[in-house]
């Protein structure tokens, strides 16, 4: 009786932890807060504040804590990332950066944090384990804004807004002093947002100042395609987990791009809003969340259907995005 009972007991704590709602995280950049949206009931179930000026979140791999960039851009470069406990839904004191200034792109390798610092022409790195900034690098390029960061943490990859390029960083192991070659690849203007392919063998830079993508092969490190996309000002670009399709987010014209990877070409372009930021993909790639910022809300795209099912009511100036599965 007493083993049917446990079994009952650890069945029925299974299926409650298989069913416990998902997160989304949305940056409100206009209330400088962090929304957690519960996907099942599609709206915002807690907020917590995020610090100056949020622009970019991630979350660590065990799903408990949310690292937060704090930008300023030009006006203002801010030097702080602001940490949030996810389970306990409070904020923790900020990470001080000291002179790294303007701190946007984000990426989370073997348990530390990843940032690029567009005031200060470098990337840095941030260890929760020993609380300290433990490795900084200067790329030497301007407006160094997003980055990627492999799972071994052996290759980084940056844009590089106002020099037109990417930059692509590998482990030096012929005795560089730094302990890195970095090699920067010319591609279109302004490249801003970008993805690395599902298998490693592509970069896509979306250039939000001429409305072309660069296509460069990861290997090589060349451009082998530049094609159109007939946009206004593409942000940010993301491939799906099959690889398949690419979507970029036209922030001057509120439409969701989707190219088809194999054809280079494009599927279909939807009117969101007034204007698109950005795209966080679910994992199991059935839907995309795309950030409507001018309007306030975060529009749910079925990606089989390429279609609009549903809205989710946001603060003000919805943004950069990150996902915690099975969270409570």
């Amino acid at each position: 009786m007493i083993s049917r009972t446990l079994s009952v007991l650890l069945l029925l704590a299974g299926a409650a932890l298989a069913q416990a709602p998902a997160l989304l995280l949305v940056l409100e950049k206009g209330d400088k807060s962090l929304a957690m949206v519960d996907l099942a009931k599609q709206q915002v179930v807690a907020r917590v504040p995020a610090g100056e000026d949020p622009h970019e979140v991630v979350v660590s791999d065990d799903g408990k804590t949310a690292y937060i960039s704090n930008y300023g851009a030009f006006a203002n470069p801010q030097h702080t990332i602001s940490v949030v406990d996810l389970g306990a839904r409070k904020a923790l004191p900020a990470i001080d950066l000291g002179t790294l200034r303007a701190p946007h792109g984000l990426a989370v390798a073997n348990g530390k944090v990843y940032f690029t610092a567009e005031g200060s022409k470098c990337i840095g790195r941030y260890d929760p384990a020993t609380h300290a900034l433990d490795w900084t690098l200067g790329i030497g390029q301007d407006r160094t804004h997003m980055l990627f960061v492999t799972g071994d943490a052996s290759r980084i990859f940056t844009s590089n807004v106002n020099s037109g390029t990417i930059s692509v960083l590998d482990r030096d192991k012929s005795g560089d002093a730094s302990g890195w070659i970095e090699s920067a690849i010319r591609v279109g203007k302004g490249p801003e947002g970008f993805d690395v392919s599902p298998d490693g063998k592509e970069l896509w830079a979306a250039n939000s100042h001429d409305g072309t993508v660069s296509i460069i092969d990861v290997a090589s490190k060349t451009v082998t395609q530049t094609v159109e996309s007939h946009t206004k000002s593409v942000n940010r670009l993301k491939f799906t987990p099959d690889g398949k399709r690419v979507l970029m987010s036209d922030i001057g014209s509120g439409d969701l791009v989707v190219f088809d990877v194999a054809g280079r070409s494009e599927v279909k372009r939807i009117n969101l809003g007034r204007g698109v930021a950005g795209i966080q993909i679910a994992p199991d790639g059935s839907a995309a969340y795309i950030a409507v910022s001018p309007d306030s809300n975060v529009a749910v795209v079925d990606l089989k259907t390429l279609s609009v099912t549903g809205r989710i009511a946001t603060g003000k100036g919805p943004d950069g995005m990150a996902w915690v599965a099975g969270a409570k």
